[in-house]
């Protein structure tokens, strides 16, 4: 059964948006890489994370949220993952949508799961507020999973579809999978932003489509591991590899760290 989550999302976080255009001089205003003039916002807009980040704890769910942009394949590539793992792992996945439970509707339609083990969010909001600023309806709906089901191996959470900013709270989850596809443009990995630069995983998805949007699959690899460090990318197509291996051997990874 859907769970409500229907908190205003307030965009007043005690900053004055008072849209004077007179340049502050507090701001920074330089060339960009391309030699367009950049102002740079000041006080930045940041959401910031204030929960205590979630204990690793044997015998309890490894919990990995599954976020991105609309359509780069969030859904997909949970049903693929929860493919993957049926016969080896206790599974349940937390769907987030803003007002419809189409995510959750799409893993019981293809049969990832049995209906217990699925749980829709309706956020009501943007989709950052469920699983970053008020985590209430994400944990309650983990724990109601937990209590009916026998000990979880793995708990998803996908959020809904939302920016480059959208990242999960650590009182939500213990690992972050961040998905993007080819069909955004090459130029997705270089725009930045938290999803890109701090997750555990980054997931390029779509490649098979990559000849038909002239996205090059080298300059993507390039932009991201210059965002991310040594945080590792993988590139993946569900059309060729149905399986999501890659992505899989890194959850198993992760699992097996966990329950150390």
């Amino acid at each position: 059964m859907p769970v409500n989550n229907h908190h205003d999302h307030n965009h007043d976080h005690g900053q004055n948006h008072n849209h004077d255009h007179e340049l502050d001089v507090a701001h920074r205003l330089e060339p960009s890489s391309e030699g367009a003039n950049t102002l740079h916002a000041n006080p930045e807009h940041v959401h910031t994370d204030e929960q205590t980040p979630l204990s690793r704890t044997a015998k309890r769910a490894l919990r990995v949220g599954i976020g991105g942009p609309v359509g780069s394949g969030k859904t997909a590539l949970v049903a693929a993952l929860c493919r993957t793992f049926s016969d080896e792992l206790q599974l349940a996945v937390v769907t987030n949508d803003i007002y419809t439970t189409e995510d959750a509707d799409f893993l019981l339609r293809n049969g990832v799961l049995p209906a217990e083990r699925v749980t829709a969010v309706e956020t009501g909001g943007c989709p950052h507020t469920a699983i970053r600023d008020d985590i209430s309806t994400n944990l309650e709906a983990i724990e109601e999973l937990e209590d009916a089901l026998p000990p979880l191996d793995v708990i998803f959470v996908e959020s809904g579809g939302d920016n480059l900013t959208a990242t999960f709270s650590r009182g939500l989850i213990h690992q972050q999978i961040f998905v993007i596809d080819v069909a955004g443009g090459d130029k997705v990995p270089r725009k930045g932003g938290p999803g890109v630069s701090t997750s555990d995983l980054l997931v390029i998805n779509k490649t098979d489509l990559a000849s038909y949007v002239n996205a090059d699959l080298s300059v993507m690899d390039r932009d991201a591991k210059a965002k991310r460090g040594e945080l590792p990318v993988i590139f993946t197509s569900l059309t060729e590899d149905p399986a999501a291996t890659d992505v899989a051997a890194w959850v198993r990874e992760k699992l097996s760290e966990h329950n150390r």
